[in-house]
């Protein structure tokens, strides 16, 4: 006899659908559920994961799903389940709440406990075991305690969800004053904090668990860019990092693309799930340190890393799904480790030897009895080792890494989450489209214009974006996140190939930001838009984690539209942004790296190149343009025959013939540059 499905069954979240036969009584975050808490006087548990993150599918498998602790949380509590990638809302809101009820960092699962009146948490924590371990109380218990101090203690319940409350009101920072002026000091303070926390051994920030930190390296590769090649220990950082992280089993070295982090401070076991959004962000940042180094290594890991994303997270109409889950066939990591044994089997004896010292299989296991692959010598080591010269080496390396590659194809696959996220497609989008125009792969940008045109059809309507799609349904209320990522990916898009419908999606983009999202008092934009459900708070987030600032990518690529489109109120918003931040970026900069990306360009506007010219004669001149890494640099090659263009961009006319080059900082323009040698020069200086 099977089990009824809770509440959960009629949603599209592949996480939610992984609870809907619980029996525990779940709801998703819901008017109902939340009419429910009231009307019964019962506290909220509160269930944040998402559908590859391995400790909440062991707390589903102690808790979730055993009929004991299931009647607790049904008799006693109303519990709703949200899944975070869904629902960043929520989950910023009460992850924030979390870390001022326990004075530390939560994660997921986060199990959070509401009082059903106010909505406020008054306990919390991550996860639970099902018996008392790992210095944490039983979950059962902790349930039966938890309810039982709600009934008991209401008043001290009420008193302190109001001072949380207030609470979050005093994280919006007060801004810069109107008298106060920008500078550039936070810059150089964030090169020296990212210094001070530099691991000069195995590269990345701090210690383990490592995790890649994007934004971390973008800005030491902008800052090296800005000392016009000087500040070689910036870009020696920004390299040691990305080569560790690319030699270490955080890398996938069969199929391309990182997992989510590094459980050790040498990058090499990682948490094995991989997110679409870390890859999306590491793919441009190793095609810019080819650009900027030449070294191979970058360009092969951006080029497996942009096949990976094209072979195993594009949907089939267009657009990228979301996560690939750490575990597969009940174990996590099982779908990449290996044995000895298996290798040899499927290896000649030679290339098995070479392979074995390129990949540690001749070292002791490193994960529970298993390999898992990284890299453990150079190939000077491994050709001196095997006698094989060195282009015959790379190419038995490769065919063993294929053979392997087929192999493990046919181990049961890790699930993939198959909601596309429009925020996270939002970062593939830029991913694609600059490793595509610095590699010359014109699939990857295809890919991207893809994406762009299935969000356009799927998630855009009535002038307002739609968080995500699954299963042929578009739902949620889009964030800020998802308006600024998408608009940064679909300007990056047409810096890579022109369409006049992506410049008129993008100020489309741009002006349902303003409307909808920005601060109009204090400048800056909350996450959520103004007609968006109340919560207890409306954050304004400012800061870097995982994912860039969503203000401070709106900051930026709202100033970048300004400067193209010679629109000065998309510059102003980005002031306004910068300025309600002031005080929160000069007490900790290298945190709002994002955001001093901004400020850079709003001190010191980039050089915006505008080529035209016929659509056959304007491609080799945006190639030389974009041929060195300039992160302060736009480049648009639009076509003579482009219709309905912006007055600042329609003054900018293509010659009768051959090809004509605009050279720009902010709002002031050269004269047309009517040969190519001559722009190379104007580049050169």
């Amino acid at each position: 006899m099977s089990t009824p499905q809770n509440h959960l069954a009629t949603e599209t979240s592949p996480y939610l659908l992984q609870h809907a036969d619980n029996p525990v009584e779940w709801y998703p975050w819901s008017s109902e559920a939340l009419a429910k808490a009231r009307e019964e006087d019962k506290p909220i548990l509160l269930s944040i994961g998402y559908s590859a993150c391995h400790w909440c599918h062991v707390m589903a498998h102690e808790s979730f799903e055993d009929p004991a602790t299931a009647e607790i949380l049904n008799r006693r509590f109303v519990n709703i389940k949200v899944d975070r990638e869904e629902r960043p809302d929520i989950d910023k809101i009460y992850q924030v709440a979390y870390q001022m009820l326990a004075h530390r960092g939560g994660g997921w699962p986060l199990t959070m406990f509401l009082a059903p009146d106010t909505l406020a948490p008054f306990y919390g924590g991550t996860y639970f075991p099902r018996t008392a371990r790992y210095g944490l109380p039983a979950f059962a218990e902790l349930l039966d305690g938890v309810s039982d101090y709600f009934r008991d203690h209401r008043s001290e319940v009420t008193a302190h969800n109001a001072e949380l409350i207030d609470a979050f009101v005093e994280l919006q920072p007060e801004g810069a004053n109107a008298e106060e002026r920008l500078s550039a000091a936070p810059l150089d303070m964030a090169r020296h904090q990212l210094e001070h926390a530099f691991d000069e051994h195995h590269g990345g920030f701090g210690a383990a668990p490592k995790f890649p930190q994007p934004s971390n390296i973008e800005r030491l590769l902008r800052h090296w860019a800005g000392s016009g090649g000087h500040d070689e220990r910036a870009l020696h950082m920004a390299t040691v990092t990305l080569t560790k992280m690319a030699e270490g089993g955080i890398y996938d070295h069969l199929g391309g693309g990182f997992c989510r982090y590094s459980v050790d401070e040498h990058w090499t076991i990682p948490h094995f799930e991989k997110m679409l959004y870390d890859n999306a962000q590491l793919l441009p940042l190793y095609a810019a340190a080819w650009s900027a180094t030449g070294d191979a290594v970058f360009k092969q890991v951006a080029l497996e890393t942009g096949e990976w994303a094209l072979r195993e997270m594009e949907a089939p109409g267009g657009g990228f799904f979301s996560t690939l889950d750490a575990d597969s066939d009940g174990e996590e990591g099982r779908f990449y480790v290996w044995r000895p044994e298996e290798v040899q089997r499927l290896l000649a004896a030679s290339d098995y030897s070479a392979f074995a010292t390129r990949y540690g299989l001749d070292r002791p296991s490193n994960f529970e009895d298993y390999w898992h692959l990284r890299i453990t010598a150079g190939p000077e080591e491994v050709a001196q080792a095997s006698g094989l010269p060195a282009e015959d080496l790379a190419r038995r390396l490769d065919s063993a890494r294929a053979i392997l590659r087929a192999a493990r194809d046919s181990r049961v696959r890790p699930a993939r989450d198959e909601k596309i996220l429009t925020a996270w497609n939002g970062l593939m989008i830029k991913g694609l489209a600059t490793a595509g125009r610095r590699l010359t792969r014109p699939d990857f940008i295809a890919a991207a214009t893809r994406a762009v045109d299935f969000i356009a059809a799927n998630q855009w309507h009535d002038g307002r974006l739609l968080a995500c799609y699954k299963d042929g349904r578009s739902r949620f209320a889009a964030y800020l996140d998802d308006y600024a990522f998408l608009l940064e990916g679909v300007f990056e898009l047409l810096q890579a190939r022109w369409r006049d419908a992506d410049l008129t999606f993008a100020i489309q983009l741009a002006d349902a930001l303003l409307r909808h999202f920005e601060d109009r008092t204090r400048g800056g934009f909350y996450f959520t838009a103004d007609d968006h459900e109340h919560l207890i708070h409306r954050p304004k987030p400012l800061g870097d984690d995982a994912l860039p600032s969503g203000n401070g990518v709106a900051a930026m690529t709202l100033a970048r539209l300004g400067y193209l489109t010679g629109e000065h109120r998309f510059i102003e918003a980005a002031e306004r942004t910068l300025r309600a931040a002031w005080t929160t970026i000069v007490q900790l900069p290298y945190a709002h790296n994002t955001l001093l990306s901004a400020l850079e360009e709003l001190l010191s506007p980039p050089q915006l190149i505008i080529v035209r010219g016929t659509a056959s004669e304007i491609d080799a001149w945006r190639k030389t343009c974009q041929e060195s890494l300039a992160p302060r640099r736009i480049v648009v090659a639009i076509p003579r025959d482009a219709c309905d263009l912006p007055a600042a961009l329609a003054a900018r006319k293509a010659p009768e013939q051959g090809v004509a080059a605009y050279v720009c900082r902010g709002t002031q323009c050269t004269a047309p540059v009517g040969s190519l040698a001559e722009l190379s020069l104007i580049l050169d200086d």
